[in-house]
């Protein structure tokens, strides 16, 4: 069992599991019905975002320090006791069940996602 980094709109793997999207905003323009049949996510799970002052931060990094800058204030999000008990539940049950998390970036590794992959593996969880 595993938990799998994703980019939301992109064909679902086998054996993925329960895509949950990890995003501020849902996709523009596509009927929520659609969601889980366009690959975007079956849950939508806004928790694991940044606040919406840190997604511009991050969207407006344009360079390794100012991204840095974002990473520091994104994990410091996610050390709220109940992100950080959110994060403790996804890790036990990826040793459990296959559910995947993601969001809409391109590239994982300026993508707030990159982080949620390093917060989960500090926890223990199988990732894939």
């Amino acid at each position: 069992m595993s938990i799998f980094i994703v980019q939301l709109g992109t064909p679902r793997k086998p054996g993925e599991g329960l895509r949950l999207g990890t995003v501020r905003r849902p996709p523009r323009g596509v009927p929520k019905v659609d969601f889980a049949r366009l690959d975007y996510y079956d849950v939508w799970f806004p928790n694991l975002s940044p606040s919406a002052e840190l997604v511009k931060e991050a969207l407006t990094a344009a360079d390794q320090r100012a991204w840095a800058a974002f990473s520091r204030k994104f994990r410091h999000e996610m050390n709220e006791p109940d992100r950080s008990r959110e994060l403790d539940l996804l890790a036990a049950l990826s040793h459990q069940a296959n559910l995947s998390l993601g969001c809409y970036c391109e590239d994982e590794t300026r993508c707030h996602r990159s982080i949620l992959r390093e917060l989960l593996a500090e926890r223990g969880a199988d990732i894939a």
